[in-house]
């Protein structure tokens, strides 16, 4: 999964070495970055003066320029933080940057790279670390200072805090997942949905659900069982998926797509562990729910010899339409098929 970090310019005021050194630590860990699957974006800070009227918690922004910064922030995984020291602490731009918004910066990492004379910036970055935290922001203790009139730059601190930021996003990011996605039975999980960039998690699912199938069914011929991490990456694209996620272990999923129409609903599947809490279920509602009004059908297949799965199904409305090579179809009307009935 791509990481997008951004590198934020703290001093923009004219003569100012922000930008040269923004631009050396761009130029520095891009190659590794890319290496490590992620994007670094160069940001200014050129906010005008902290100017809403509503407390940044509420998420309601009357300026264009407060809903852009909102965006930008939203939008990233983690930050760099080029700053100056002044007076002993962080330049107001970036309190000022920090203080325009609130849930955006929740949960992730954020790197400095300071410069100054006889501390090298160092001050300013213990200011700054006091107010990010509040923000739920994740300080790194990695950092790389810049004493003013060196003539080197410290290379390998820049690439060894780029190492530790991108870590700890991936680390931090089933936080970030949860704070904005809907709960789920199994206590401290969630629920969103999966694209293709969840294949890997999908693949080992999908092998720990369905080899036991296989084993009841006395096959195994399941797709479930022998698609690649492409092949997986490929249908994710296609169908509308549902993973139930906790502290980063994909826990269960389900998928549909429709038919005409009839709603298909398939790889319904729930890791052996956190069975009995009625994630199966929970999932199978949620595959139906997101069927569109014009839906007639619902339609299920499972294994002839999966009588806890044809169980599942039947309490939950599905009839058996007919039985093929070892395979049960079920099948549940909508409300516009029962209208068309009548």
């Amino acid at each position: 999964m791509s990481t997008k970090l951004l590198v934020l310019i703290c001093s923009n005021r004219p003569g100012a070495l922000g930008p040269s050194i923004g631009q050396w630590l761009v130029d520095t860990i891009t190659p590794r970055a890319a290496e490590l699957g992620a994007e670094i974006v160069a940001v200014p800070l050129d906010l005008p003066f902290l100017d809403e009227e509503e407390h940044p918690s509420t998420g309601i922004y009357r300026h264009e320029h407060t809903r852009r910064w909102s965006e930008t922030v939203a939008g990233a995984d983690g930050f760099i933080t080029v700053t100056p020291e002044y007076n002993h602490g962080m330049p107001a731009t970036l309190k000022n940057a920090l203080d325009h918004l609130s849930r955006e910066w929740a949960w992730k990492p954020m790197g400095f790279v300071s410069y100054g004379h006889t501390s090298a910036g160092t001050r300013a970055v213990q200011h700054a670390k006091q107010v990010v935290t509040t923000l739920r922001l994740v300080p790194l203790g990695a950092t790389a200072a810049i004493r003013i009139g060196d003539e080197t730059r410290p290379d390998g601190a820049a690439l060894g805090m780029l190492d530790e930021l991108v870590r700890l996003s991936h680390a931090l990011r089933p936080m970030r997942e949860r704070a904005g996605a809907a709960p789920a039975p199994v206590p401290g999980s969630y629920a969103r949905r999966l694209t293709p960039d969840d294949a890997p998690q999908v693949t080992v699912l999908q092998r720990c659900c369905w080899v036991e199938e296989a084993i009841r069914n006395d096959t195994l011929e399941h797709p479930a069982l022998h698609e690649s991490i492409e092949d997986v990456r490929g249908w994710l694209a296609d169908h509308e998926v549902t993973g139930v996620w906790r502290d980063g272990r994909l826990l269960g999923m389900v998928r549909a797509h429709a038919d005409g129409a009839d709603w298909h609903i398939g790889r319904l599947g729930v890791l052996p562990d956190v069975r009995g809490h009625g994630l199966g279920r929970w999932l199978l509602r949620t595959a139906e729910a997101a069927a569109s009004p014009d839906i007639r059908r619902l339609v299920l297949f499972t294994g002839a010899a999966s009588d806890a799965n044809i169980g599942l199904y039947r309490s939950c409305g599905y009839e058996i339409a007919n039985r093929t090579d070892g395979v049960v179809r079920l099948v549940k009307p909508t409300p516009a098929g029962l209208a068309a009935t009548v």
